[in-house]
């Protein structure tokens, strides 16, 4: 019988997640999947499988579950506190969480997201193909307490590996290219916007996140008379009150709000994952810039398996210390380590 992760506590934005569902954008539904993918490569990487399984998304705050078998289990996105029957976890690192025991995951440390990943992924019925929640479209709910979720077939052993990963957690530059109503941004407005420091406002979930500034509004020609028409996660729309939304995974599929620009989908990591009040800037490059910058990540994403190492941790955290038998060969306690005779091979 295969094991199981039972959830005995978690907080309000607990999802099963993947890399969501494409081809579905003419029937009225966008992608959804993890708000933070690259978290999904490197909880892949760090169990040896693919990044195509589900997980948990944790939003804020995680919760307390347990295992009814041995499972591996890898931590990554924004990072959390985190521990096993009390005893600390390092994050983005993959562990043994045996059987039965208590595994407890808090409160970011930084960023929005935390991802708890589990060897053969989550085994949960898939649904239009996937496996993700998507709230908007009803597609699954948000996790509480009591609810059991079936977990995949394992066929690699390995843990006790970490990663070392790019910061993506405070905000920072996000780039971007122009969209479909850029042109309708005078220069002076597009020049503004380019260097104003934007706040993560509060005001952010899965669909989108709006952006404070303490400049006037930014308003577009003809803003009012603009025709809905289709929209993509990363677009990011001037809405009535002249301030930026940055549309997210679970954004709608239409809208009427003029598009200034739209985010690189390398740097929508960096957009998901600000906390709240973290300053942002918007860079505006070219599509050919933009490619490469596109080419590079998927080389990054593809080479993060090559780049997991050993986890040095200290020996009183160690679960299971004797198991790695540091020492090895065999000692007597009444042998004379001097004597000649008692050293002599036979």
């Amino acid at each position: 019988m295969r094991a199981h992760l039972e959830i005995l506590s978690c907080g309000p934005a607990v999802t099963v997640q993947d890399m969501g569902r494409i081809g579905y954008l003419a029937q009225g539904l966008t992608r959804g999947g993890a708000a933070d993918t690259l978290a999904l490569f490197e909880g892949a990487a760090l169990l040896g499988q693919s990044p195509q399984l589900a997980c948990l998304e944790m939003g804020g705050m995680g919760g307390q579950f347990r295992a009814t078998g041995d499972t591996r289990i890898a931590l990554t996105g924004a990072p959390m506190i985190a521990s096993i029957d009390g005893i600390p976890l390092a994050w983005n690192a993959s562990h043994m969480l045996p059987a039965g025991a208590d595994l407890q995951i808090g409160g970011t440390r930084g960023g929005t997201y935390g991802y708890l990943h589990v060897g053969g992924g989550l085994n949960t019925p898939e649904m239009m193909g996937a496996r993700g929640t998507h709230l908007g479209a009803g597609l699954g709910k948000a996790l509480e307490a009591g609810s059991t979720l079936p977990l995949g077939a394992d066929s690699a052993t390995k843990t006790g590996m970490t990663l070392d990963v790019q910061n993506r957690f405070d905000g920072g530059p996000i780039r971007i290219i122009p969209s479909m109503q850029t042109d309708q941004f005078d220069a002076a407005t597009r020049a503004r916007f380019t260097t104003t420091i934007f706040r993560r406002d509060t005001r952010a979930n899965r669909m989108g996140v709006r952006m404070d500034h303490d400049s006037t509004p930014f308003m577009a020609a003809d803003q009012l008379s603009i025709l809905s028409d289709v929209i993509v996660p990363g677009d990011i729309q001037i809405a009535g009150d002249g301030a930026p939304f940055v549309l997210m995974c679970e954004c709608q599929t239409t809208g009427g709000y003029p598009r200034i620009g739209t985010v690189l989908p390398c740097d929508m990591p960096r957009v998901a994952q600000a906390p709240a009040g973290a300053a942002i800037t918007f860079d505006l490059i070219d599509v050919q810039t933009a490619r490469a910058a596109e080419h590079r990540e998927a080389a990054l994403r593809n080479a993060l398996p090559t780049m997991v190492k050993p986890l040095l941790r200290n020996p009183y955290d160690i679960r299971d210390l004797l198991s790695y038998q540091l020492i090895s060969g065999a000692i007597s306690a009444t042998s004379d380590p001097f004597s000649q005779e008692d050293n002599t091979c036979e």
